[in-house]
């Protein structure tokens, strides 16, 4: 295998690692919202990532802490996006809609990167891009929908709909960002620098909400919890979608976002026991065959 390819394979791993961690994030998070306010969540979360990551990632942040401070701008813009911004709204959806939802409106973030790579960057849109997004939105909806479609017609949209589409247009953003990273700065202290950063700006939003809302009181679940989506949907995850970007890039890492329902039917079947039956493979097969037809290279590439 040429060093390309293999390179382009652990990228897709990358991206399936991330993707993978985020499906049990959501479940998690689903669960917290009822319990803890949203930015407290995002905050406690960003805290339990950071201190985890510190003893990995400190003598790399002070080692390369002139060319921090050279690029704080585009650091701060991504922590802002990806950090502070990003996960906050998802909690604050959590709150006003429904999880059916969520999970419809999640499904345009790989389709805004396609997009706005088009509009920024002249990426070419090809057929096979286009097909393989059909193929995959129709396999995603099928697996939520669990094969009655009729129920799409059935959904109401509140403001937490709204918040869920601004999060997928954020995350696109920051997904684009990412491919920018400046090279001469490490993955540890670049993502020790806008984790902290995010942290940062999210702390006097933290203070306001701590002080307008009931005091939440955290039994030993709870922290477990938090402690789950801090060391692993934050820090893991994080690490392993921007090194998928850095590797493969936005578009592409975008597309395996996709088998995130697939992830979570899986943790539901192991954890929570429901079935799976010939409708999640039909939806899984559509969804692979999409993720393979959209990364086809075709000889002679049709544009739109």
């Amino acid at each position: 295998m040429s060093t390309a390819r293999q390179q382009a394979l652990f990228g897709y791993l990358f991206a399936l690692g991330a993707t993978a961690i985020w499906s049990g994030n959501f479940i998690v998070a689903r669960g917290l919202s009822e319990v803890v306010p949203p930015v407290s969540i995002a905050f406690w979360r960003w805290v339990v990532a950071v201190i985890v990551f510190l003893p990995f990632a400190l003598k790399p942040l002070l080692t390369e802490r002139q060319m921090l401070l050279k690029n704080i701008r585009y650091l701060s813009i991504t922590a802002l996006l990806g950090v502070t911004v990003f996960n906050t709204l998802i909690y604050v959806a959590g709150h006003t809609t429904t999880a059916l939802n969520l999970s419809l409106i999640a499904i345009t973030f790989p389709i805004f990167i396609v997009i706005l790579s088009r509009i920024l960057y002249g990426e070419r849109i090809t057929a096979n891009k286009m097909l393989g997004i059909v193929l995959v939105t129709c396999g995603v909806l099928l697996l939520i929908t669990k094969g009655d479609l009729s129920v799409l017609s059935n959904i109401t949209f509140t403001v937490g709909d709204f918040w869920m589409l601004s999060a997928s247009l954020i995350f696109a953003i920051y997904s684009i960002l990412i491919k920018h990273k400046p090279k001469e700065l490490s993955i540890w202290a670049f993502q020790l620098s806008t984790f902290s950063l995010g942290l940062l700006f999210l702390f006097p939003v933290f203070i306001w909400e701590s002080t307008t809302t009931p005091q939440v009181h955290y039994s030993t679940t709870t922290i477990l919890a938090i402690l789950y989506i801090g060391i692993f949907a934050s820090l893991t995850a994080f690490l392993l979608w921007n090194k998928a970007i850095v590797t493969i890039g936005p578009s592409k890492a975008g597309l395996i976002y996709y088998t995130l329902p697939l992830f979570s039917g899986l943790l539901a079947y192991f954890f929570l026991k429901e079935s799976i039956g010939i409708m999640h493979l039909v939806s899984a097969l559509l969804i692979v065959s999409g993720i393979l037809t959209a990364n086809r290279q075709a000889k002679k590439k049709v544009t739109i």
